[in-house]
């Protein structure tokens, strides 16, 4: 790993309607963060974990900041897995690391939203730069620095009624699994390991799968993934600390989980907003 580009901090999914894919994630079980509303012209829901989370992001069309305007376009193509966010103690050190590396990235760019705690409002604050999209293919990469963790990361929050406790892996599909696995290399500086699908990076607490359609959906059969244009990132690991307890939230929810060949549980793309969602 590089000195400031450590594991996933979070993922986006970007959704049109974002109070549906709120009510969605609750009825699967999850406790979801109240509505902010960034100064970039964003809006979001998180799904909190202990060290990383899900955000579900909403980019309206004429979004103020250039930033936003992929969120926006993708959007335009259907709902689902849009980006990876590194975690980083300095977003200007990762940024010296990803320019050398050849990732063009954008000037680190802060921003923040208001949150309102019981104590009163205050501001959650990032700090971010992004890799050139051309280089990570498959979606956004970039990094975020927290500027107040303790804003974001509310022990209120994270207490999941379907035993969520944090994101084990983001899988990849597309054609060419080791040119997509290449850049993520690269990127943070981690050798890719075979699995039996295709590659992994491991990144920390998660791990980043790249494999073919049909070796995933071999693995995994029965799970619809995204339609979106390959390679992209098409599914997201959870970790829970019940299988059958989740299975048995998801269903209250009104869901119906389908059981895997490895025990764990999930929803294709359909259910959960463009991203299919594993529960093991």
């Amino acid at each position: 790993m590089r000195q400031h580009i450590q594991g996933i901090d979070h993922v986006v999914v970007v959704v049109r309607d974002l109070d549906a894919a709120r009510d969605a994630f609750r009825r699967m079980g999850f406790a979801v963060t109240p509505r902010g509303v960034h100064t970039l012209g964003s809006q979001n829901h998180c799904v909190m974990f202990g060290r990383d989370y899900i955000e579900l992001l909403w980019s309206p069309e004429g979004a103020p900041h250039p930033s936003r305007q992929y969120y926006t376009e993708f959007a335009r193509a259907g709902e689902g897995l849009a980006a990876i966010a590194f975690g980083t103690d300095s977003a200007k050190g990762a940024y010296t690391e990803m320019l050398w590396a050849g990732f063009a990235p954008t000037d680190p760019v802060e921003f923040a939203r208001p949150v309102e705690l019981p104590e009163g409002r205050r501001e959650a604050r990032f700090r971010v730069s992004m890799a050139a999209l051309d280089r990570t293919p498959g979606g956004r990469a970039f990094v975020c620095e927290h500027l107040s963790r303790a804003v974001v990361w509310r022990p209120e929050h994270q207490r999941h009624a379907n035993g969520a406790t944090g994101i084990a892996a983001v899988a990849f599909v597309g054609a060419d699994v080791a040119g997509t696995a290449r850049a993520y290399e690269r990127l943070l500086a981690t050798p890719a390991e075979p699995i039996a699908e295709g590659l992994v990076v491991r990144t920390g607490d998660a791990a980043i799968a790249f494999a073919t359609t049909r070796s995933l959906s071999a693995r995994f059969p029965r799970i619809r993934l995204s339609p979106r244009t390959e390679p992209l990132m098409a599914a997201l690991f959870i970790r829970v600390a019940d299988r059958t307890a989740a299975a048995a939230a998801l269903a209250a929810g009104g869901f119906a989980p389908a059981p895997m060949p490895d025990g764990s549980f999930a929803l294709g793309a359909d259910e959960a907003h463009g991203v299919a969602l594993f529960f093991g």
